[in-house]
């Protein structure tokens, strides 16, 4: 063989540009820039409630949001930061959650010093995966998850066909790696897939006033 025997010219991937800072790359869709809630609806299809401030979205009571968009696979950066002042312990401090699909939690809490269980802590699909470590900041300080998301595929009987897999670096260092789901969150019982196609991405409101920014995604 001759070295241009292995060559492959095409296609030629597409060029993005990074973005500076983990501000979203060119060909991102931009969720949450620090101004307004455009993006977001209330879990009821309603128009967002949550404050905006200081470049951030901080849960309001009256329920968690949505995006209006909806999505399959694909590559989610999202900063979050609870109360810096101490309320409560275990999941009652600074609890929120990322729910990939509306479905599979991805747990928002102040872990930094506060005792839960393993597979409710920060870094954790909620009572699912434990993360492999804990990088938690500690509370007030902004913490960033970057997540890679394969979505579960069923066939047109509605069969499960392959389970939802994730890839979560918080704050740069690696928590879950490929892990796959046994199915959407479930706080008592045993999870179970149901077919579904795209959904939204939902910030839960559980009590405390967590905050948000600098939301993008990758569809891929």
């Amino acid at each position: 063989m001759k070295p241009e025997d292995t060559e492959v010219w095409s296609p030629v991937p597409k060029k993005v540009t990074p973005g500076a800072n983990n501000t979203a790359p060119s060909d991102a869709i931009v969720l949450f820039d620090g101004k307004n809630l455009d993006a977001w609806t209330k879990d009821n299809g309603s128009p967002a409630h949550w404050t905006v401030g200081d470049g951030a979205m901080t849960v309001a009571k009256g329920g968690g949001i949505k995006t209006k968009q909806q999505f399959g696979s694909f590559q989610l950066h999202i900063e979050w930061r609870s109360p810096a002042k101490v309320v409560g312990e275990g999941q009652g401090r600074g609890n929120s959650g990322i729910f990939m699909q509306e479905l599979y939690e991805l747990q928002v809490l102040d872990s930094y010093e506060s005792k839960t269980y393993s597979n409710g802590q920060a870094g954790s699909f909620y009572k699912q995966r434990i993360p492999l470590v804990n990088p938690t900041k500690g509370p007030g300080e902004w913490q960033t998850y970057d997540v890679i998301w394969t979505a579960p595929v069923f066939n047109a009987d509605g069969i499960l066909v392959s389970k939802a897999r994730a890839t979560v670096l918080l704050n740069g260092v690696l928590v879950q790696n490929n892990v796959e789901l046994d199915g959407p969150t479930e706080y008592i019982g045993i999870p179970k897939y149901v077919a579904h196609g795209k959904k939204s991405i939902a910030l839960q409101d559980h009590g405390n006033p967590v905050s948000f920014r600098n939301v993008w995604i990758r569809e891929l």
